[in-house]
C-alpha cells in the first residue's frame, strides 16, 4: 500500500507531466498560470477517480441529474489554462466565478490572486457547492467564498469584481455581471452562438463590449435564469443510422423526414477550397438559415454515411426534409510543407442540390474573406438601437452579439 508521501510524489510528477503536455501543445504560456497548475493538487478535487485520470487533462463528469444527464464536471486542463490566461489575473484582484464545479478552478484563481486577493464562486446546485467547499477546505484554500445561488445575478454583496469568469455555457452575458464588474475589468465567458460556443474575453469600450481574445470550447449550459430562451436540442433521426442533429435558437429538426433523407443516395461535391485549418468556418456557416451540427456514431459511418469532417460529425445546414454537411480530404502540402485539406459537401434529400450550392457559396466566401480579413472578433451591443454590419448578428435578452471580421 502506498504512503501519503508516495501519493504526494506521484501527484507532483503527474502535475509536472500535465503542465509539460500543455506547453508542448502551445496552450500554456503564462509562467504564473503554469505555477498555479503545478501548485494546486487537482487529484484532491477529484477523489472519485484515479490520480492518473485526474492529471490526464481530460474532463470528468462529477454530477448528473435524475435522467442521467451531466450537470457538472471538471473541465479539460487545456481550456482551464486558456481561460486563466485570458483573464490576465494579478495579485490582489477580486474574482467572481460562475459555476463552482469541483472547486479546482477556484483554487487556481485563489493561487493567482494571492493572499491579498479574493475569490467568490457561485453555483445554483447546493450539492455542487457543498462538494466544492469541502474540496477547497481539505486542500487548504479556505479563503475562497462559496455561495449557493443563481449565477445569472452574480453576487452583488461582494461586488465590484476585477474579473468575472464563467465555467458554464452562457446564452447571454447578463446585465448583473456587467454592472458588478469594475470599470477596467474583464469578463471571460463561454458564450453560445447559434449552437457554437466560444470562450470570449470581453472588455468594455464606451457603450459596447469588445473581445480581447476567444477560443473554441464546449461547456455544459448554465441552469436557472441564465439558461436562455433558445435551449439547445439534440434530435436522433429515425432509422438505424446513429445520427443526431443538434440545434439551437428555436430551430427544430424533423427526425422522420431527415431520417428518410439519409436513406437516399447523397450528392458529394468538392469545392476546390484548400486550407490548412478551418478556424472560424463554423461562424461563417452559422449565419445561414438551418445551421445545426451533425453528430454521428462510428457505426453510422461504417454503415455507409459519408464520412464528415470531424470524428464527432460536422457543421450542417438542414431544412425539414434535407441536410448538407462539410467533408474534408487530403490535398497535399503547402509551400511550407504543411499538410492541407480540401473541403467538400455531402447532401441528402430532395433539396440536396440547393443545399450543396448554398454551403459551397458560403465556404468560398469564408476562404476569400478570411484571406483578406484574417481576424474575427465579437462585440456586445445594447439590446435596442443601431448596430454595425457584421458577419453574424444574434439578438439575446440583454444584448445583441455581433461577430465581426477585418
Amino acid at each position: 500500500m502506498g504512503t501519503e508521501k508516495d501519493t504526494a510524489s506521484d501527484s507532483a510528477a503527474l502535475r509536472a507531466a500535465m503542465v509539460e503536455r500543455l506547453r508542448q501543445r502551445g496552450v500554456l504560456h503564462d509562467p504564473q498560470v503554469e505555477a498555479a497548475m503545478l501548485a494546486v493538487p487537482r487529484h484532491q478535487f477529484l477523489p472519485e477517480v484515479s490520480i492518473e485520470r485526474a492529471y490526464s487533462g481530460e474532463s470528468v463528469v462529477t454530477h448528473r441529474d435524475e435522467k442521467g444527464a451531466a450537470t457538472s464536471s471538471a473541465s479539460e486542463s487545456a481550456i482551464i489554462a486558456t481561460m486563466l490566461e485570458m483573464l490576465q489575473l494579478r495579485p490582489g484582484q477580486h474574482v467572481l466565478e460562475i459555476g463552482a464545479g469541483t472547486g479546482y478552478n477556484a483554487a487556481l484563481l485563489s493561487h493567482l490572486v494571492g493572499p491579498e486577493g479574493r475569490v467568490t464562486t457561485v453555483d445554483i446546485d447546493p450539492d455542487v457547492t457543498a462538494e466544492a467547499a469541502r474540496h477547497l477546505r481539505e486542500s487548504g484554500y479556505t479563503s475562497v467564498e462559496v455561495v449557493t445561488g443563481d449565477g445569472e445575478v452574480g453576487h452583488a454583496a461582494t461586488a465590484p469584481f476585477d474579473r468575472i469568469v464563467a465555467t458554464a455555457g452562457a446564452w447571454d452575458v447578463p446585465a448583473a455581471w456587467k454592472e458588478q464588474l469594475a470599470p477596467d475589468g474583464l469578463i471571460v465567458v463561454p458564450l453560445r452562438l447559434r449552437g457554437l460556443t466560444r470562450a470570449v474575453a470581453l472588455r468594455r469600450e464606451g457603450e459596447i463590449w469588445r473581445s480581447t481574445g476567444m477560443t473554441e470550447c464546449g461547456f455544459m449550459p448554465m441552469r436557472g435564469a441564465g439558461a436562455g430562451t433558445g435551449v439547445e436540442q439534440q434530435t436522433r433521426l429515425t432509422g438505424d443510422a446513429g445520427v443526431w442533429i443538434r440545434t439551437d435558437e428555436g430551430l427544430h429538426a424533423h427526425p422522420e423526414r431527415l431520417g428518410a433523407a439519409l436513406a437516399t443516395s447523397p450528392v458529394v461535391e468538392w469545392t476546390g477550397v484548400v486550407t490548412r485549418t478551418v478556424d472560424d468556418l463554423d461562424l461563417w456557416l452559422s449565419a445561414q438559415p438551418g445551421f445545426s451540427r451533425l453528430i454521428v456514431s462510428r457505426e453510422a459511418v461504417e454503415g455507409g454515411l459519408v464520412d464528415p469532417i470531424y470524428p464527432w460529425g460536422s457543421m450542417a445546414v438542414i431544412t425539414d426534409d434535407s441536410l448538407a454537411y462539410v467533408l474534408q480530404r487530403p490535398a497535399g502540402v503547402n509551400a511550407d510543407g504543411k499538410p492541407t485539406i480540401e473541403l467538400g459537401i455531402a447532401a441528402y434529400g430532395p433539396r440536396d442540390r440547393e443545399l450543396t450550392d448554398q454551403v459551397t457559396e458560403r465556404i468560398g466566401a469564408w476562404k476569400k474573406e478570411r484571406t483578406a480579413l484574417g481576424h474575427v472578433w465579437i462585440e456586445l451591443h445594447a439590446a435596442e438601437g443601431p448596430v454595425p454590419d457584421g458577419l453574424l448578428i444574434i439578438p439575446k435578452r440583454d444584448s445583441r452579439v455581433v461577430v465581426r471580421a477585418r
